[in-house]
């Protein structure tokens, strides 16, 4: 295993602390912890939370800032946060506003949140969730449901817009639900991350093997193959997308998300090959985001999420941010 790193049992502390001094004027990390806020915090804004596991940088913390997160709560590598760091989090930003927390739809990340938000519940403080699912490779999952994937970022640009309208808490969670179900997502890998703590690569694929559907942790997806051109995956991964959702005549965003071991190079190929992809199919793109936005420490591949835009979504996705990742 070769990394730039000092020890593993210490990482998760100093990348967190590495991101804090890098945008002081935008960030201030709690004593004792890696829960991350935002600067000159709003009292009278929906507060925004999100938590998942680290080894998904820059997510959650580099998504806190104006216009998007109040809180990134990151646990350790591949893991949820723990629900008292969660709660302590919540209690940080909460306001007489409320607070509204996003959590990706993995048995660990709801157990935590709901155990949380029960706890801050108890302590008067009012606290609504969105669940984001939106990776097709499961959509035949009837116990869990689907995965939560890069989408997530997409859904915090919306509702932290739509919060710092001074939106009220219900009506906040409505646009982030509404903005989630007209969301789809997938995946490819081609190589596995090596999990720091025991250098033991995350799964196994042959040489020349890719797979579509695969999650962030190396989760099972639904096809295993030998290696196609970017065309040929690109086209096999919208016709999963499009197979579920009805995008025909639709104005989308689009986001080309890099699991950590694909250059930028490799994604403007990507990027290239969906964009004739669905205008052949009469779907008009919006914008497109482009770059490592939910990773997978040095994963090989990338995720392609399509959101589907209302005239009200496409004004919240235009508004202001800053944040150490995202500035319009």
């Amino acid at each position: 295993m070769k990394k730039f790193i000092n020890r593993p049992d210490n990482l998760e502390a100093e990348v967190n602390r590495g991101l804090a001094l890098s945008k002081p004027n935008i960030l201030r990390q709690l004593p004792d912890c890696n829960v991350m806020v935002r600067q000159n915090l709003k009292k009278d804004r929906v507060a925004l939370v999100f938590g998942c596991g680290s080894g998904h940088e820059p997510a959650p913390n580099g998504y806190v800032g104006y216009g998007m997160l109040d809180a990134g709560i990151p646990g350790k590598i591949f893991s949820s946060p723990t629900p008292d760091m969660i709660l302590k989090g919540i209690k940080e930003v909460q306001n007489e506003a409320g607070v509204l927390c996003l959590i990706v739809n993995y048995t660990g990340d709801v157990l935590n949140f709901r155990m949380a938000m029960e706890m801050a519940q108890m302590e008067n403080i009012a606290v609504e969730s969105v669940i984001i699912a939106d990776d097709v490779a499961t959509q035949k999952n009837k116990s869990v449901g689907r995965r939560g994937l890069a989408g997530v970022v997409l859904v915090m640009k919306i509702a932290g817009a739509e919060a710092e309208l001074g939106s009220d808490l219900y009506r906040v969670k409505e646009v982030a639900e509404w903005a989630a179900s007209g969301m789809r997502t997938i995946g490819v890998a081609c190589r596995p991350c090596i999990i720091p703590a025991d250098g033991e690569p995350s799964f196994e694929l042959g040489e020349q093997e890719m797979e579509i559907g695969m999650g962030l942790h190396g989760e099972p997806g639904v096809l295993r193959c030998s290696m196609m051109t970017v065309k040929e995956t690109v086209h096999q991964m919208l016709d999963l997308i499009l197979l579920d959702c009805n995008y025909e005549n639709s104005e989308v965003v689009v986001l080309i998300n890099g699991l950590g071991g694909t250059p930028p190079m490799e994604l403007y190929v990507v990027n290239d090959c969906v964009h004739q992809y669905l205008g052949d199919a009469g779907i008009k793109i919006y914008d497109t985001m482009i770059g490592n936005y939910m990773t997978s420490m040095e994963m090989g591949g990338f995720s392609i999420s399509l959101m589907r835009l209302d005239p009200h979504l496409k004004a919240l996705y235009d508004m202001a941010a800053e944040t150490p990742i995202i500035r319009r």
